[in-house]
């Protein structure tokens, strides 16, 4: 059974990049979509490049919001740092509360059009997810363990390195997933202040009233979506094993 699931991933992952590189293989398919002499395959940029724009752009956001979150996490579970545990989960929650869209308003005005506002909402948005899954797995490590490192003479940082965050990573990789899928998502958005994603293709879809265009860049966007939360999950597992043997 997981060898026909992974057969079946390969496959969509091979038929998606097929699609990137020779999309005017798949017009017949599209063309009952749109209007007489209407394009059906997206002819103002490559697809293939903005993919992998969209693909950067949501990257720099995770690494970014990772990092902060899981700093934030490990501070707030230290005795010096319990007190900001308040204050902490204020601050991440700022981007769920801010609407992506309310963001870029903010963000345009300060740093242009372009990347940057999208990077700004990707990160905000990105980081309760990791935030509360780093601080779970950090607050519910077994005892026994713990009292052992402590036993062998560890000290705080050889704990937190060799014993703490080993154990809690696939905790912290499932809060990474979901960041990872929202911003795949959101990051659509960011078309709308000049930033190259694969909302591009959306827009020009919804002004052209074309929907073959709509249609591809929202099947890509999903079908990323798809595959890279199950290649997350499937490591969130080996990962899970590994630290129960």
């Amino acid at each position: 059974m997981a060898s026909l699931s992974n057969l079946a991933r390969l496959s969509v992952l091979l038929l998606l990049l097929v699609f990137l590189v020779q999309p005017i293989w798949f017009e017949p398919l599209l063309r009952p979509l749109v209007q007489a002499n209407a394009p059906a395959i997206y002819n103002r940029g490559s697809l293939f490049w903005l993919t992998i724009l969209h693909l950067r752009t949501v990257f720099i956001a995770t690494v970014a919001a990772t990092v902060v979150a899981v700093s934030l996490a490990i501070l707030v579970t230290r005795k010096a740092g319990a007190e900001f545990l308040p204050l902490s989960r204020s601050l991440v929650n700022i981007g769920q509360t801010f609407p992506p869209v309310a963001v870029l308003a903010l963000a345009v005005p300060i740093f242009g059009f372009g990347e940057k506002p999208t990077l700004i909402a990707l990160f905000l948005y990105g980081l309760l997810p990791i935030f509360e899954n780093a601080l779970t797995g950090l607050t519910t490590l077994p005892p026994a363990v713990m009292e052992a490192a402590r036993g062998a003479g560890m000290t705080e940082r050889q704990q937190l390195l060799k014993i703490e965050l080993p154990l809690a990573l696939p905790v912290i990789l499932t809060g990474i997933r979901l960041s990872v899928v929202i911003s795949l998502a959101t990051a659509t958005i960011g078309s709308t202040v000049a930033a190259k994603t694969l909302g591009e293709v959306i827009i020009a879809g919804l002004q052209s009233n074309n929907l073959a265009f709509v249609l591809q860049g929202g099947l890509i966007v999903a079908v990323l979506a798809v595959l890279i939360h199950d290649a997350l999950q499937g490591l969130e597992r080996a990962l899970s094993s590994r630290a129960h043997v």
